[in-house]
């Protein structure tokens, strides 16, 4: 049986969408996702989104698998593209459309705003240790500039989860950070029971970030929303950085805002379509 999907990039982090409104479970199994995401002999891709059902309320649910067939909670340029995918389904036009979409981190809400950007309510980030997890503090105790021993080197990490974990250490240029090397290593460093997206930020300005960043089961992508996210109040937390930010990551740029008044986190950037298919 073929089946229909939409190419969507956020920032260069690309997705596979599947419709998959007429079933509340996946169409595909994670050993199928990894076969789509597959570069030279795939459609290629992150990750595969799939459009299910809503529940308890909300409009939608969004499940996805990684290229390497495990499933994060969340993934924030993701739910952007899913956003205009839903657009693109229920044929609308993009102005203001708001969606309630439920995630393993809870419910994300997206706007789709008038310019084609999408601006997301990321929800409140999680800061315990026992929430993130990690084993680098004491459970009900923040994990702020910690020392974690990677490679043979110390390297002074903050912790935050935006519904998936996240560790953040800052540097003084991103552009020296061997990834590919160090990246797995902070992954399933045994400090993250559930392994950890694992960030590296330079500090330009109060209102400017670079990022680079290794994702839990993608490893490197151009983008991760959650990750700006997350990496933006590990700067507020450490008091490096604005509550308001730009994070320039290498596939583009991300607004991120960790609002005072309600102290939800929210993401605003573009979501793509790429190309249709059948496969």
């Amino acid at each position: 049986m073929a089946i229909e999907f939409t190419k969507y990039h956020g920032l260069g982090n690309d997705f596979i969408l599947i419709d998959n409104r007429a079933s509340s479970s996946p169409v595909l199994t994670p050993e199928q996702a990894i076969k789509l995401c597959d570069r030279h002999f795939g459609i290629g891709a992150d990750g595969v989104i799939f459009a299910l059902p809503g529940k308890t309320g909300t409009d939608y649910t969004m499940r996805i698998f990684n290229s390497d067939g495990s499933e994060p909670e969340m993934c924030g340029n993701g739910i952007r593209c899913l956003a205009g995918f839903l657009a693109d389904l229920e044929g609308i036009s993009r102005n203001q459309d708001t969606y309630r979409i439920q995630t393993l981190a809870g419910v994300i809400t997206p706007q789709l705003m008038p310019d084609g950007e999408v601006r997301v309510d990321m929800g409140v980030p999680r800061l315990l240790a026992s929430e993130i997890p990690t084993t680098l503090g004491a459970a009900e105790a923040k994990v702020i500039n910690q020392p974690l021993e990677v490679e043979g080197q110390t390297w002074d990490v903050t912790c935050v989860s935006m519904g998936n974990p996240h560790c953040i250490t800052f540097v003084e240029d991103v552009a020296t950070i061997p990834l590919e090397t160090i990246g797995p290593k902070f992954e399933h460093h045994p400090a993250f029971p559930q392994r950890t997206n694992t960030e590296f930020i330079e500090v330009v300005s109060r209102d400017y970030l670079k990022m680079r960043v290794w994702e839990r089961g993608a490893g490197i992508t151009l983008a991760c929303g959650t990750g700006a996210c997350a990496s933006l109040v590990a700067g507020v937390l450490t008091e490096k950085c604005d509550r308001v930010a730009i994070v320039e990551l290498p596939g583009g740029s991300l607004q991120i805002e960790w609002s005072e008044l309600d102290q939800r986190i929210y993401m605003t950037g573009p979501a793509e379509r790429v190309f249709t298919g059948k496969v």
